[in-house]
């Protein structure tokens, strides 16, 4: 691909292999920098070669209360300390409860109660959105993200589809239904048949990998969608779960493309990986000893296996939560406190304590990996309702 001349080629070479962060930056040094980082050749080379995770969006629910916690928090784990901000999605029209995120983009919607709630796709590392309406909306749906900008072979790809979930439940079933929205087509459509499912949509939301969304229940089940070829499944847990006492110390996550699954329980810290769907076949990729997870970190873990037993034991708050995955990062909650545990070296880093990131449910928040990416929104043809700052 090439930009132009050969002084582009040079720069594109040198600027493509830095953070987002940072070329977000270099685009005030010039007006030809900012035309070379803001071309879509660019761009492209650029997602191909670095999408590391910039951050964790983390925001608290009310599961006893029908309103909404409008209060949202930015953990950027980029630079070498880690800096929270409370303001990072304030470009947008109004406040927003976090849905989900994929490859550089949110998915939220409007806080409820609101008149005409809305749903949001949006860019924080542009400030640019797009605005989805929602017809029959019910603020316990589940929304997810599908957006792949590699996925054709010459451009990057601006559309996306939004993925609706909605259970019902009646003295006899439980039954999910589903509608898709695709930028390309500006519409929503229904899937026709509804899925049978007695489990509930739990914690990490919408986790795309391998081409899939990904939903955990509280159940020994993953609910897998392909949106592109509208089917729904549900994939066993590589291990059997204790109902009720160890959903809050498991995730699931990406990495490398293949979607994760993550549990500390008295058997340590494990990793699966979801190789083969058709199995399904989960290999372990990881598994560390709580001993060993305690001698290698000793400044943050004491006496793991006993407050372990004790979570087991008694129905209390969990000492450890692990919070969300991805690139090999390991998000969690330890206490009052929040960590970022990085599974290659077996260390972990103290972000910042809890209070900074919230004040009210410490129960299940909802917490988002994002990557920033100089994707833009603005340019897409099918989206009426899109807006930029």
């Amino acid at each position: 691909m090439e930009l132009g001349s050969s002084n582009d080629d040079i720069l594109t070479e040198i600027l493509s292999r830095l953070p987002t962060e940072y070329l977000l930056q270099l685009k005030t040094v010039s007006k030809g920098w900012h035309r070379l980082i803001s071309d879509p050749c660019f761009i492209r080379i650029q997602l191909e070669r670095s999408q590391n995770i910039s951050g964790f969006f983390f925001q608290e629910r009310f599961y006893w209360c029908d309103e909404d916690i409008p209060s949202l928090s930015y953990l950027s784990v980029g630079m070498e300390q880690a800096v929270v901000h409370n303001t990072i999605l304030d470009f947008l029209p109004e406040k927003v409860v976090l849905s989900s995120s994929c490859n550089g983009l949110i998915c939220c919607r409007s806080c409820f109660p609101a008149e005409d709630p809305v749903i949001y796709v949006c860019n924080p590392s542009i400030k640019e959105w797009v605005e989805v309406k929602w017809a029959n909306t019910d603020k316990k749906d589940s929304l997810a993200l599908v957006f792949n900008p590699l996925s054709h072979p010459v451009d990057i790809r601006r559309d996306f589809k939004v993925v609706k979930i909605h259970q019902t439940e009646t003295e006899e079933d439980s039954y999910l239904s589903f509608e898709i929205y695709s930028s390309e087509t500006g519409a929503w459509k229904s899937l026709e048949e509804a899925f049978e499912c007695y489990y509930n949509l739990f914690k990490n939301h919408g986790i795309f990998a391998s081409g899939f969304l990904h939903w955990l229940t509280d159940g020994d089940h993953i609910l897998v969608i392909d949106a592109e070829k509208e089917q729904v499944k549900l994939i066993r847990l590589p291990s059997p779960t204790m109902p009720g006492k160890e959903i809050p110390e498991m995730c699931i996550g990406e990495s490398g493309g293949y979607l994760h699954f993550i549990r500390i329980s008295m058997a340590g810290l494990q990793i699966w990986t979801l190789e083969n769907y058709a199995e399904p076949e989960w290999v372990l990729k990881c598994s560390i000893k709580l001993d060993d997870l305690e001698k290698e970190n000793p400044k943050f873990l004491y006496k793991v296996s006993l407050k372990l037993v004790r979570r087991l034991t008694i129905d209390e708050l969990s000492w450890v939560d692990l919070l969300a995955f991805q690139g090999d990062l390991l998000f969690m909650r330890v206490s009052s406190k929040v960590y970022l545990y990085h599974i290659k070296t077996r260390k972990m880093k103290e972000l910042c304590t809890l209070t900074q990131l919230c004040h009210n449910s410490l129960v299940l928040p909802t917490v988002l990996p994002y990557s920033m990416s100089l994707v833009p929104l603005g340019q897409l043809a099918c989206a009426p309702y899109c807006a930029s700052i």
